[in-house]
């Protein structure tokens, strides 16, 4: 610390306590509010207004909300609620609506009969939404008045004011996110709000959302959100997009009170192995789960076991476990309550202590009535789980016999990993390579002090096709499990890892992009904390090499290809001295080329795995990996721009 900073430090004095006005706070630190001011803060700011309707709707006033996207990305929402209201704050002497959209922590969610139930950032989401705008237009209908007031950043100049009559009544908000805050992108993503719209349509039954996104005049996009079987048509909805055949014909639904509390489930089984549970907190989505969750899930694998108990169907001190019953569920848990406790910044997970034996003595009572009325699905969803338990059992066989086989052999590792000579997790990595050739090239061009080479071999498995008793012994997955030496499933330990980055090395093309896939939806399922912590990478290497006489470069796509093809040409133009040699495969390069173009730290180029939104994720591999031929062909060319010879 130099003399200067040691003096600044020393003369720390009142002066220095910084008391920031109004809404100051939040243009200073945003972060706090809406979490961060990248592509997810962005969004938000949709969130918040979208919920103050949802609210209304939830108090029985809403029954539309419109949502649109402007040009120049500026956002709309409209709704037929209440209106916010006009008259004057006893305490603040303004407009309720402008101290609702002005002053931090204001608005009727707070134990003033406003609001019963309530999401949204506890009565501060719409000033801040206002602070982090560039201009805000606030339009209020009361069934007498038409009321309007602007903000800039947060800021007025003139008050609430009457421009017109109508017997209508609503709230209508326009905002322009502030590029001075939001400086990666001020940019709308129309599939993530749709997702977020469709999920609150979803949780709201009968509640009418009207999406659009009016950037491109040419192409306006509108989808008319509306469903009155609410959550159960949730569940059917994810079962249709992800092409899952379902176990039964009716979604199961549960619901109950106590006191003011509610709560909702929908469930449905399904042919697959997976289980996907989607838990929401007055139509938040809990990502981390929490007591309503909890509460559910102790209560279904109760009822099943009460189930196989009474009719006979478990020996004595056979038990069904968590895993056993939710193999192959989806589900909607809904809870709506006056105070929703909330743990972490991010809202993530319910803690009302209360909430867990509500739901778990609802759901127990009310599916144990249901199986018992329909016998039918209730022996069809115990026998699923009975022959998960028979999975599970032969994969603890299947793994302790691969730990005596490993413990009886020489070597730990596998015969053909070549492994680097540094031994931290720190810098190292590890290549894992189609083929023999490409596997060959690789290891004689790396650098060996940290960069660790295994060549894949053997028949690839489908993991969404299989259980893990599966996995244990598969040829080409075994080693890669035994290579990272952190296990997998249930057993996987992250700080066991080997390599600081895992790069998958796949040929670039059609069967490259599949064994990638293959590995990373083997990721996904098994050792899915690989991915989340960022450890998982895929190598790019190039599909040409462009070259007049000793001058080369290497292009990824046919669009650099021209490039240097239109820079390597004469001056009048000619190409004809231009060689062009195109890889088919990894194992057509040389070590060198290898090293230069793919494995190099300083030249190559590479993608982390990131998995932002891992329901997202969950939904892509089961479209992509599973046995339903027409939602992948949907998936493709839905998102393929540019797809020719579709073998589908």
């Amino acid at each position: 610390m130099t003399e200067e900073m040691k003096q600044s430090a020393q003369n720390y004095t009142e002066d220095q306590i910084q008391v920031l006005e109004g809404l100051e706070a939040v243009r200073k630190r945003p972060g706090m509010y809406i979490g961060s001011t990248g592509p997810k803060g962005l969004h938000h700011l949709v969130y918040e207004i979208v919920d103050n309707s949802i609210d209304e709707a939830l108090a029985g006033f809403c029954t539309e909300i419109t949502v649109d996207i402007l040009p120049e990305n500026v956002i709309r929402v409209s709704d037929n609620g209440r209106g916010i209201p006009v008259g004057i704050h006893p305490k603040e002497g303004i407009s309720a609506a402008t101290v609702v959209y002005t002053i931090l922590h204001a608005g009727g969610k707070f134990g003033g009969g406003g609001y019963k139930v309530s999401g949204g950032l506890h009565g501060v989401g719409a000033s801040v939404v206002n602070a982090l705008s560039e201009w805000l237009k606030l339009t209020v209908k009361d069934g007498k008045h038409v009321y309007f007031q602007e903000f800039h950043r947060g800021s007025y100049d003139e008050l609430l004011r009457v421009i017109g009559d109508t017997t209508e009544t609503g709230t209508t908000v326009e905002f322009k996110a502030d590029a001075e805050i939001f400086e990666e992108t001020t940019e709308y993503d129309y599939e993530i709000l749709l997702k977020r719209l469709r999920e609150q349509a979803f949780l709201n039954a009968g509640i009418r959302i009207v999406f659009s996104d009016k950037r491109n005049e040419a192409e306006p996009r509108t989808e008319v959100l509306h469903y009155e079987g609410g959550i159960r048509q949730f569940v059917e909805y994810l079962h249709q997009k992800r092409g899952l055949e379902a176990l039964s014909e009716d979604v199961i639904y549960v619901s109950g009170m106590d006191g003011d509390a509610f709560a909702e489930v929908a469930l449905q089984y399904n042919d697959s192995y997976n289980e996907m549970i989607l838990s929401f907190a007055n139509n938040i989505h809990t990502a981390d789960g929490g007591t309503h969750e909890v509460g559910f899930k102790n209560a279904l694998t109760k009822v099943i076991n009460e189930y196989g108990k009474k009719f006979g169907l478990l020996k004595d001190g056979q038990k069904l476990l968590g895993d056993d019953v939710r193999e192959g569920l989806t589900a909607i848990v809904s809870v709506k309550l006056t105070e929703c406790e909330f743990e972490g910044q991010t809202k993530g997970r319910l803690g009302n202590p209360a909430v867990k034996p509500f739901v778990e003595k609802m759901v127990f009572d009310k599916l144990m009535s249901y199986f018992e009325e329909n016998p039918t699905v209730a022996r069809a969803i115990f026998d699923k789980s009975v022959s998960a338990q028979v999975a599970r059992e032969a994969a603890r066989k299947a793994k302790e016999t691969a730990r005596r086989k490993s413990a009886m052999e020489s070597a730990s590792l596998p015969g053909k990993l070549a492994d680097c000579q540094e031994k931290s997790t720190e810098g190292t990595e590890l290549y894992i390579v189609e083929g023999d050739s490409a596997g060959g090239s690789a290891k004689e061009g790396r650098d060996r002090r940290y960069q660790a080479i295994l060549p894949l071999w053997g028949k690839m498995l489908n993991v969404e096709k299989a259980r893990i008793d599966r996995v244990y012994g598969n040829e080409k997955l075994m080693p890669v499990v035994t290579a990272l030496g952190t296990s997998i499933g249930e057993d996987f330990d992250i700080q066991k890892l080997r390599y600081g980055k895992v790069i998958i090395m796949a040929d670039a093309d059609v069967d490259g992009s599949h064994i990638r896939t293959l590995l990373l939806t083997f990721f996904f399922r098994f050792m899915r904390p690989l991915i989340t912590n960022g450890n998982i990478y895929l190598a790019q290497p190039p599909l040409f090499k462009v070259f007049k006489g000793k001058k080369y470069k290497y292009a990824f796509d046919e669009a650099e290809r021209d490039k240097y093809i239109a820079e390597f040409a004469d001056a009048d133009g000619s190409t004809a001295k231009v060689g062009v040699q195109r890889y088919k495969g990894l194992g057509e390069m040389s070590s060198e080329q290898l090293w230069e173009t793919t494995m190099n730290p300083e030249t190559r180029s590479m993608i982390r795995v990131d998995m932002e939104d891992a329901e997202k994720a969950d939904e892509i591999f089961t479209i992509l990996m599973g046995d339903k031929v027409a939602p992948r062909k949907e998936f493709i060319e839905k998102n393929a721009r540019y797809v020719q010879n579709l073998d589908v």
